[in-house]
């Protein structure tokens, strides 16, 4: 064998070692939904992934039972535990469908659903105890002729077709005084005796931590929500053994176990510590262990560079469009009006809904996140460079002409620095806007200081709540400060003057 042939086949042999472990390490996108139960069923998803040798990431938080769905559809998450009951009535509807049927009907999207993991995790009506005991009241049909009951139910819930409306139409119901509010803060109103009636779930923790009394569906209305897995379906060909790990939690995880894990979560234990113990429960001491997680001082840090990401990436796009835009109108003035009018309808669009119509082409992450940022900066930096342009004293502007400048010297050299006041506060409150809105960008799985304030609301955690709103309002008064010395270095001092005045 010659020197050549020799070392090519020794690079012929590395490169196959080589390509064994990139293959192994098929990356596993595991999402979930915005509670807690989700959060700890896509960590123990994730652990199983990992188990079989991927490289298993979980988004939590992703919002409801919409976002998540469409990040599925898209591809931005491969795997997410789901309900049999939401599967048929939300996003299928077909309430009526039998399992072959929801089969076939996910599959026209790329997705699979598993076999039950073991427990059910149904919808129910709870009230509180002196209620219930004031009332008589044992089944939902006992909430007839009370309309004097206060309910808070979640949002999802009241939206739902086997939510509130369709409960209300089968029973009767005649209650007025309901409130949306979210799945926590409604046990908190219930226990200071602000809400009378409550919707739960059938694993919640709070259940017997407040002595709720779950009323009887006598009439039948709630279907059986029992908890699955969606998946691609491009995953059998992707990552077989993930797929194959996380089957084996089918029909092992009870509700006695999911209920626990639950109320470590809700005890403020670790997402980690949490799934731990579901997966002991479920699967003995073969159980994997999940990763360790970071510390608190590493999560703030982590949750701050992203939110600074989120809010850099997004004001630099804003700015770079937002002053052309800017500009354009003041020059063009019917044109003005339409890119002034555009900006306002954009900036009337919620957060949450442009969030959601950016998934399906966008997938989740920093990209619709940044996106959605860029959208609501642009009114404030157009308005301010259109404002600073059309308010130069005229005399000014005839001053410049009469010196027979070029017009891209004169916009450069005179009406820009002139109009700096104007553009630069814009550019702040676009920046500031920035740093609050971005917080909603954890329902998209971009993380920043929005993930640690919507766990810490959901959890009834004041100091997980404090670590992230706390950052978040330093970084909106750092903002404030760097602009403060930005006006010193671009705006020419006699306008700094008076501008000041």
């Amino acid at each position: 064998m010659s020197r050549h042939a020799f070392f090519g086949a020794i690079a012929l042999l590395l490169a196959a070692l080589a390509a064994g472990p990139v293959h192994a390490r098929e990356r596993v996108v595991v999402g979930s939904k915005a509670f807690p139960e989700s959060w700890i069923l896509g960590e123990a998803l994730t652990t199983m992934a990992r188990s079989a040798g991927c490289d298993a990431i979980h988004r939590a938080n992703l919002g409801g039972t919409e976002i998540v769905a469409a990040a599925a559809r898209s591809g931005a998450i491969d795997v997410y535990p789901e309900y049999t009951g939401t599967l048929r009535e939300v996003l299928l509807h077909a309430p009526n469908s039998t399992n072959d049927e929801v089969r076939a009907l996910l599959a026209n999207d790329g997705l699979g659903v598993t076999e039950s993991l073991g427990f059910d995790d149904s919808y129910a009506i709870a009230a509180a105890p002196s209620v219930a005991d004031k009332f008589a009241l044992h089944a939902i049909s006992d909430l007839i002729g009370r309309p004097e009951l206060r309910a808070a139910f979640t949002h999802e819930f009241l939206g739902r077709s086997d939510g509130w409306g369709g409960l209300r139409a089968r029973y009767g119901l005649s209650v007025r005084n309901v409130r949306g509010v979210q799945h926590e803060l409604a046990f908190e109103a219930i226990a200071s005796e602000k809400a009378d009636i409550v919707d739960v779930y059938t694993t919640d923790p709070q259940i017997d931590r407040l002595n709720l009394r779950v009323l009887d569906d006598d009439r039948g209305f709630f279907p059986r929500y029992d908890a699955v897995v969606v998946y691609r379906l491009d995953l059998t060909r992707r990552a077989p053994e993930a797929l194959a790990a996380i089957r084996r939690l089918l029909g092992r995880v009870d509700r006695v176990a999911m209920t626990s894990a639950n109320a470590a979560v809700a005890g403020h234990a670790s997402l980690g510590a949490a799934a731990a113990e579901l997966l002991h429960a479920a699967l003995g001491p073969a159980a994997p262990s999940p990763m360790a997680g970071p510390t608190a001082g590493e999560t703030v840090v982590h949750d701050l560079a992203r939110h600074v990401e989120l809010v850099g990436g997004s004001l630099a796009g804003s700015v770079a469009v937002g002053i052309p835009v800017g500009i354009l109108a003041a020059k063009r003035r019917r044109i003005g009006a339409v890119a002034l009018g555009g900006a306002g309808v954009l900036q009337t669009i919620p957060s949450l809904a442009l969030l959601a119509l950016l998934i399906p082409l966008l997938g989740i992450g920093v990209v619709p996140a940044v996106v959605a940022l860029f959208v609501y900066g642009l009114l404030p930096i157009v308005q301010g460079t259109y404002t600073g342009l059309t308010t130069i004293p005229v005399a000014l502007v005839e001053a410049a002409q009469a010196l027979g400048l070029p017009r891209t010297t004169k916009l450069l050299r005179i009406e820009l620095p002139l109009a700096s006041p104007s553009i630069l506060a814009g550019i702040r409150t676009s920046a500031v806007i920035a740093v609050g809105t971005a917080t909603i960008a954890a329902l998209v799985g971009a993380g920043g200081l929005g993930d640690p304030i919507l766990r810490g609301i959901t959890l009834r955690s004041a100091p997980l709540i404090l670590s992230g709103a706390v950052p978040s309002a330093l970084l909106a008064l750092v903002v404030q400060g760097l602009f403060a010395g930005l006006e010193r270095v671009v705006v020419p001092r006699g306008l700094r003057l008076t501008h000041a005045d």
